[in-house]
């Protein structure tokens, strides 16, 4: 077994650290919801977060990113911390917290099929066999409900927040090589708070009426799962394929339906969690390689099994 270089050993350690305090933002987002309204919550979560990242990018003397990475910023902080966190928001009044993550889960087979457009990397058999298999999976899930056309609502807008993950990761791994982490973080969720800015009367309207342990709530979410999972994710990004710490995210549902049921007493039905098992299936489908016939040595930094970058 190949030993990890120290560099590798950090990105690994820094998505894991982006997993666990993502893996809880689903479950502080479906209490602290109750008191907030969808757009509300983003642009509490998104004000915070920027509040302490700003903060650090000045500490640091780090400075502002340069123009060539402004681009992806901008495009990944619309999508990633604007769309993506109110379409989140919204799905978890409709769906559990469990379910939430399984579904955003099929993120990294769209950034596959996002990368075969438009990197030129192809339409693989076996990725196309994942992408049926997440779908379906997908598709149990917001059917499995009683309560029917609720439930496939919130099924929708987590795809629609999955669709914006990947493509916003397609654009800020580019920007990556120019900028560092705590620039493209911080500009992402400075551009997601002026995005989200609309939501303004309802945030300060909800502050004055919501109980402190939401108010409190919704400052945990911009801290931690934003401020540092979203800078441990981008320090990850530039270290790794988007593919490999993409594939660090599939343990997310797991961990949120073991959060959910400690802290919140919900664990997704027996048919919505076998939904959820076939989109992790699909995932699996598409990064699975056949095993290699022994060959030539290769360097040990060299990653057979590494996606395209």
């Amino acid at each position: 077994m190949t030993e990890l270089s120290p560099g590798r050993g950090r990105a690994l350690l820094a998505a894991a650290v982006t997993v666990v305090l993502w893996a809880s933002a689903f479950v502080v987002i479906r209490t602290a919801g109750a008191d907030f309204s969808p757009g509300a919550l983003a642009l509490g979560r998104l004000a915070s977060g920027s509040v302490v990242l700003v903060a650090l990018l000045l500490l640091t003397g780090t400075g502002l990113p340069p123009r060539s990475a402004l681009r992806g910023i901008i495009v990944s902080g619309v999508l990633w911390f604007g769309i993506y966190m109110v379409a989140l928001n919204w799905a978890e009044q409709y769906v559990d917290a469990g379910t939430a993550a399984l579904v955003i889960n099929t993120g990294p087979v769209m950034i596959a099929l996002l990368g075969g457009l438009f990197l030129g990397e192809g339409f693989p058999k076996r990725l196309m066999a994942g992408i049926a298999v997440a779908f379906t999976g997908a598709a149990v899930v917001g059917l499995s409900s009683s309560e029917g056309a609720a439930t496939v609502l919130g099924v929708v807008l987590c795809v629609v927040a999955a669709a914006a993950w990947a493509v916003a990761v397609l654009v800020q791994k580019p920007a990556l090589a120019h900028a560092s982490a705590l620039q493209v973080t911080t500009g992402g969720c400075v551009v997601g708070t002026v995005a989200c800015l609309p939501f303004t009367g309802q945030l300060i309207g909800e502050v004055v009426t919501a109980p402190l342990s939401a108010t409190l709530g919704l400052i945990y979410l911009g801290v931690f799962p934003t401020a540092v999972a979203f800078t441990t994710w981008a320090y990850a990004l530039a270290r790794m394929t988007a593919g490999q710490v993409g594939a660090t995210t599939y343990a997310v549902p797991a961990l949120v339906v073991v959060m959910s049921w400690l802290l919140l007493g919900e664990v997704p039905g027996t048919v919505a969690l076998a939904g959820g098992v076939l989109c992790l299936v699909g995932v699996a489908i598409t990064r699975w390689q056949p095993r290699a016939r022994r060959g030539p040595a290769v360097s040990p930094d060299r990653d057979l099994d590494a996606d395209p970058a």
